[in-house]
Parts: structure tokens; sequence; C-alpha cells
């Protein structure tokens, strides 16, 4: 190679190298969703969808990765298990480009898990339904008629049924993600009489928030104990980063324990403001602060 020639490739990656510096500062190519760290979703029931399949085209709308999907309602049967269901889910997520990223049982709230028979098939069977789906965790609601705090009896009852569903779970890969007013200790004091990996900690960051815990310091305990299994990135009654919950520390804790998965945005629409565009503001902050 002669000088000339020497001097004009050097000075080709020279300038090659500046514009992917400037580029990487001021407008960096997003990865690929499968190569990220974090992928963001929304709660089917926050985004006005519960338990429909036009979740996904909204979840489009609002430029989301995925959405986390209910089983079901009572007055449909749990509906998601049936296969013509889950057919009209699969056939959207391809057409949308949003996946279905977990699914959850709120109906637990008001027909709760730890006294009503009919849940035991339900999350028998969502166990089955998420492996269809193709996703791994399934939130499990503890809220309303289905709270735990200070109730000893249901909690026992609550372990006795985890403990029979726990072994399927495994067998199949799937979680089954404990949400609830409960403390990161007493969430713990559950997990360890029922002595499976396949029963982990939802950790949602405004109820935590809410109860009085220390979230990131609950996050930093139950991380390192390889317990949380998917977050909801959530505020009451405002947009994510204008509330009471500092997602930057959030995001530091992560950082702490490696936590790579999904993040579910739920609630954060200020009281009188729209869906949509709350959404779509929620989806721009959670993307900046986690980089994806």
């Amino acid at each position: 190679m002669n000088d000339l020639s020497r001097r004009q490739m050097l000075a080709r990656l020279s300038g090659a190298t500046v514009a992917s510096f400037i580029g990487s500062r001021i407008a960096p190519l997003p990865a690929a969703a499968a190569a990220r760290r974090f992928k963001v979703g929304a709660c089917d029931w926050s985004i006005g969808k519960t338990a429909d399949p036009a979740a996904l085209a909204v979840g489009r709308e609002i430029g989301l990765d995925g959405v986390q999907i209910s089983l079901g309602t009572l007055a449909n049967d749990m509906h998601l298990r049936q296969s013509e269901v889950q057919a009209r889910y699969r056939e959207l997520a391809v057409k949308t480009g949003v996946t279905v990223a977990s699914l959850a049982i709120g109906e637990l709230n008001s027909i709760p898990y730890k006294s009503d028979e009919r849940t035991i098939g339900w999350v028998s069977d969502s166990i089955d339904v998420c492996k269809a789906m193709g996703c791994r965790v399934v939130l499990l609601a503890f809220f309303g008629n289905g709270d735990l705090k200070g109730d000893k009896s249901g909690t026992d009852e609550v372990v006795r049924r985890l403990k029979e569903v726990a072994p399927k779970a495994e067998r199949a890969g799937v979680i089954l993600g404990l949400e609830s007013w409960l403390s990161a200790e007493e969430h713990v004091a559950i997990i360890d009489r029922v002595g499976s990996p396949a029963v982990q900690v939802y950790y949602d960051v405004a109820n935590s928030e809410k109860m009085g815990y220390d979230i990131y310091r609950e996050i930093r305990w139950l991380g390192a104990k390889k317990l949380i299994c998917e977050f909801h990135l959530k505020e009451n009654g405002f947009l994510l980063g204008q509330g009471r919950v500092d997602f930057e520390k959030v995001r530091a804790a992560m950082d702490e324990i490696g936590y790579a998965g999904w993040m579910q945005i739920e609630g954060a629409v200020p009281d009188g403001a729209a869906m949509l565009p709350s959404y779509q503001a929620n989806c721009r902050f959670a993307r900046g602060v986690f980089g994806v």
C-alpha cells in the first residue's frame, strides 16, 4: 500500500470513527428486541383491554415490546384456556409485532386462591397456557378479597395449594409470581414453606412503596436470592417519574442484582388524563431510564 492510499484509508477510518461517536451520542440505534436486557410491556387491564386480544394492537400504538395478558374473567370462564383464543393472540402477535409477555390471573382479587375451589384449576391450567403461549411467568394476585396480610389460615391454604401445583410448574419451566401487600420477608416465608423454585415474587414498586417498605433494599434482598420473576413499573395517580418512586434508584438496584427481563407498566395515569398519551409518555420514560 503506497503512502497516498494509506493516508486515504486512515482519513476514512478517522471520519467513520467520529461519525460513529457523534451518532452514538445523538441517536443510538436500539438493540434488537431479542438482545435487550430489559423489555417494556404493560398490563392489559391498565390499557383498557382486559382479556382482549386487541390489547396487542393497543400495545403497538403505545410502542411496547409486549403485553401482560389476563387468563380471562369469571364471565368468559378464563377463555385463554381455549386453543382458538390462544391462536387469536398468536395471530395478532405476529401481525402487530407485540409479544405476549406474561400472564396474570387478576380475578383472584375477587375470587381468592386462598378459599375458592375454582381457583385451583385456574392456576393449574394457567401453567399449560403459559407454555402454549411461549412465556414463562404467571402473576397470581392477592389483593381485595384475596389479601393475605394478617391472614394466617388463608396463607396456610395458599401454601398448601402452591405445594400441590409447583411440581407441574417446575416441569413446564413456568414461574408462579406472587403479588400482594406482603413485605419481602413475608413473601419469602411463603416461598420457603412451598420449597419450589417455581414460586417467586412479582415485584410491584408502587404497591410496596405504598406499604412503607424500603423498595430499593427489598429489590436487592430478593434479587440476591434470585426470587424476583418480573416487575410492575407503577405509580398511583401519576405518570412514571412524576410520583413517589425513584426509578433511577430502581434501575440501580436492578443493575446490582443483574435483573434482566420484562417490566410491565401498570397504573400511572393521572386523574382525568387519557390512557393512550399517558402510556406513550410512560413508555418513553421507561425506555429512557432503562436504556431500551
